[in-house]
């Protein structure tokens, strides 16, 4: 069992990807607790008076270079480059942009960590996906497993490598493959709730694959370890520890909003509306176990569904008001 790490440890982590869903709950998080946050930013930096307390902002050039001085005093660098994965259809220039926005990043952050010098640099936490694993229906899943087949798994597989000049020069280096989130502000459920909401979410296609799911607050509380244990290396799957079927997700949601989950969708009709993107994304199976987590240590605040969607309730609740001002 790994030791705890005190509540406040004053480290200084950079983050690529900090306005969006992961990136901002992840820099709360670390904030929360007395870190500071180098968010790393395309557009020109702003002036510390109007930022929040313990954020600096600096830009770089993701298709570029970043000055490796950018990183003096980081501890860590939280890559989470890319263009959404389920935004859109998958035509080839978008499939051309989901690649060059994750690979050029990739690349550009792992050149900057390695020209760090060996006794001040950062450790690198590198976003991927498990698409990883591809559609492997019931089998079990851990990080020991081979990589699928498909655009999806490719293209994780070549975005982990992408972290290689890190590696090479000795950098502690993880990706981090992440499941679908769980969140009040949408990520990969977005549609589907805005569908519960009105009794129109069902089973996709039969509704048997399994969805690896974690909360967003326990995926921010997961990266923070990551962030404190810079001997976890490589491949750690960020899901929670139960995955479920797609269909039992979509139950517990129109449960906790109480709306009816009786619609179907079948799968030929959402292969014919999102092409390949349904295919490697909606209707694949992913059952995939958080082992490197469990082993060293960590513990869910959100385990089951029934606890994960009692929280995304509570959130809407809670955000309610803010959205309607």
């Amino acid at each position: 069992m790994t030791e705890p790490v005190p509540s406040s440890t004053g480290r200084t982590v950079a983050i690529n990807g900090a306005s969006g869903l992961i990136g901002s709950a992840l820099s709360a998080a670390l904030r929360g607790r007395g870190d500071q946050v180098v968010h790393l930013v395309r557009r020109a930096p702003r002036a510390s008076g109007g930022l929040e307390p313990g954020v600096r902002e600096v830009q770089w050039s993701p298709g570029g270079e970043l000055d490796p001085a950018a990183l003096d005093g980081v501890s860590a660098v939280v890559n989470l480059a890319g263009a959404g994965i389920g935004d859109q259809r998958w035509s080839d220039a978008r499939k051309r942009l989901l690649v060059s926005s994750r690979l050029e990043s990739t690349g550009t952050i792992a050149r900057a960590v390695a020209a760090c010098a060996p006794d001040t640099r950062p450790r690198l936490l590198s976003s991927s996906a498990v698409g990883y694993y591809g559609d492997r229906g019931e089998d079990v899943l851990t990080e020991e497993s081979d990589p699928g087949d498909g655009f999806l798994a490719n293209l994780c597989r070549d975005w982990e490598a992408a972290t290689w000049p890190a590696e090479r020069a000795g950098a502690s280096v993880v990706h981090f493959r992440t499941g679908i989130v769980i969140s009040p502000r949408g990520g990969a459920l977005g549609r589907l709730m805005l569908l519960a909401r009105f009794g129109l979410a069902g089973p996709l296609g039969r509704g048997k694959q399994y969805w690896s799911w974690i909360t967003l607050h326990d995926h921010a509380r997961a990266l923070t370890f990551l962030v404190d244990h810079p001997s976890l290396t490589g491949a750690v799957n960020l899901t929670g520890p139960h995955p479920d079927t797609q269909a039992d997700v979509v139950r517990a949601l129109g449960d906790e909003l109480h709306r009816p989950t009786l619609l179907p969708a079948p799968g030929f009709a959402l292969r014919l509306g999102l092409g390949e993107l349904a295919q490697d994304m909606v209707l694949a199976s992913q059952r995939v176990l958080p082992q490197v987590l469990s082993e060293a240590g960590f513990s869910w605040d959100h385990e089951d569904l029934s606890t994960a969607m009692t929280w995304l309730g509570h959130a809407q609740r809670e955000a309610a008001p803010a959205d309607r001002d």
